[in-house]
């Protein structure tokens, strides 16, 4: 894990630039990783890059081990050989600042299929590899390329509601509809083949120019998922896969009835008695594809809020002990060293402190909640230690300049404490909060690109608790003005936030 002060940039990989409708694998992200070396940036933070479901969320997704297909760059398609320049010239009239995820599916459907027609239909040196990928992530890719292809064939109703021996994973209906499904099965392996090529040379360029990318695994994962449909003994439901009881938070200052996630909750006893091994494939194959993990709700692994599945809010929820330290020594005695960035938002207890320092995984500050008379002290920056990672908000914040802006001329002190607090009375209070961050004990430093860019509430990720229009912000590149890497790069030394030399690195300052 990184020990030295170090900075980088939250930015999903649909919101980069691009022609097709949705940031993805292919040239801006490249050009990405050069903006942040010439920056001084050393991070690249995320989202789960999984195939999303209702609703676009990457919290959501239909697999905690496979990739999102939207993020396939059709110009590497091209360059690979799958698909003609004429395929990618006529393309829809998509808009460069907010993803529209319905249109973006159609198009890129199309050329996924072309491409694997192309693929099946020519003598190249992709096929021997294709064999090696589905070998070798044969334990999780079948199970999903089966879900996948199911799910396509039940008009993409969610497992539950498919043929009822498919759905409960009879021997004999999982061979017929294996048989039946059979081309549509490859071509859903061809896909996440795709992704894991060019997600991997992605990752390897972003390491060769020393910037380490941070990943994003939600705890739970979603009911309808290939997760879940292969694997319910590890989860609390039913023998008809109903669930029994879900997650979700209990009611707060923000939320009088609590909020009801729906996500089905682990049977712990029963993962235990195989020491952990599905989430030690998780973790494993995360590993793969980005350099250190942030693990999302990280509060639940000390206890979570057990709601019944019958319930209509979070309300009638009671707090039950989760695995705790069990967990990180099976993670730890098997994968060794783990870098986790713990995401310990919310009501904190001291057992979740323990459990995150016992593994000495850093915790996170948000400077939007430091100010103001309800405001979290240990979010002020005075109050940071080394071994944690300060934002000025995250992908469910207001980007900080719509933030301060909503608070101006509210009956509170929230905009007031932040001037005195950062002895400033401008109207560029985005940029010294960032400076603050910057400046702080915190080892690293992570802003969203929005608040790089200093954007207002339009260039919102996220409004939690809502369905529809979230998820689709993209910046573009007229908004790089051209001294912006250079301003950040001098922040980094500044605040000399760039690697230390080799004998110095695991020199830890404070506790």
């Amino acid at each position: 894990m990184i020990n030295y002060r170090t900075a980088g940039i939250l930015l999903h990989i649909t919101s980069l630039p691009g022609k097709f409708g949705i940031g993805d694998l292919g040239s801006d992200a490249y050009k990405f990783v050069d903006f942040l070396e010439s920056a001084g940036q050393k991070l690249w933070q995320i989202l789960p890059i999984g195939p999303t479901g209702y609703g676009e969320s990457p919290y959501s997704c239909f697999s905690a081990f496979a990739g999102n297909h939207l993020f396939i760059s059709p110009e590497l398609l091209v360059e690979e050989g799958l698909l003609d320049q004429e395929d990618i010239l006529n393309l829809p009239n998509f808009n460069p600042s907010k993803v529209e995820f319905g249109k973006v599916q159609e198009y890129k459907l199309i050329l996924l299929r072309k491409s694997f027609k192309n693929f099946n239909n020519s003598e190249n040196n992709l096929k021997t590899n294709f064999e090696n990928f589905c070998y070798e992530n044969q334990e999780w890719l079948d199970d999903f390329a089966l879900f996948m292809s199911a799910k396509n064939a039940h008009n993409g109703n969610e497992w539950s509601k498919w043929d009822e021996g498919l759905a409960q994973r009879e021997e004999k209906s999982l061979k017929e509809w294996s048989d039946k499904l059979r081309d549509e099965i490859q071509y859903h392996k061809f896909v996440q083949f795709l992704f894991t090529n060019q997600w991997n040379n992605l990752k390897k360029y972003a390491n060769e120019k020393d910037v380490k990318i941070i990943g994003d695994v939600p705890i739970f994962i979603a009911y309808d998922s290939s997760d879940l449909w292969a694997n319910k003994k590890y989860y609390k439901v039913d023998k008809n896969g109903k669930t029994t009881s879900v997650a979700g938070v209990p009611p707060d200052y923000f939320s009088p009835t609590g909020q009801l996630w729906g996500n089905p909750l682990f049977r712990w006893d029963v993962m235990e008695k195989d020491n952990f091994s599905w989430w030690v494939k998780r973790i494993r194959h995360q590993l793969k594809y980005v350099d250190i993990i942030r693990i999302d709700h990280f509060r639940g692994f000390d206890a979570y809020w057990e709601i019944p599945g019958n319930a209509h809010t979070a309300k009638k929820g009671k707090w039950v002990k989760g695995p705790g330290e069990k967990l990180f020594n099976a993670l730890k005695n098997q994968l060794g060293e783990l870098p986790i960035i713990a995401e310990d938002l919310g009501v904190i207890t001291k057992s979740v402190n323990e459990l995150r320092n016992k593994f000495n995984f850093p915790g996170m500050n948000i400077l939007q909640f430091a100010f103001g008379d309800g405001m979290e002290r240990r979010f002020l920056p005075h109050n940071y230690k080394h071994n944690t990672v300060v934002y000025t908000g995250t992908h469910d914040n207001d980007t900080t300049r719509g933030y301060f802006e909503k608070e101006k001329n509210k009956n509170n002190n929230i905009y007031q404490h932040a001037q005195e607090y950062l002895n400033y009375f401008g109207d560029e209070l985005t940029q010294e909060l960032i400076k603050a961050a910057y400046a702080s004990a915190a080892k690293m430093v992570i802003i969203p690109m929005q608040d790089i860019l200093d954007l207002g509430t339009e260039a919102r990720m996220n409004f939690p608790g809502t369905l529809g229009d979230n998820w689709g912000w993209r910046f573009t590149w007229e908004q790089i003005d051209k001294n912006l890497a250079s301003k950040y790069k001098r922040l980094t030394e500044l605040y000399e936030r760039q690697p230390l030399p080799k004998d110095e690195v695991e020199i830890e300052v404070g506790e």
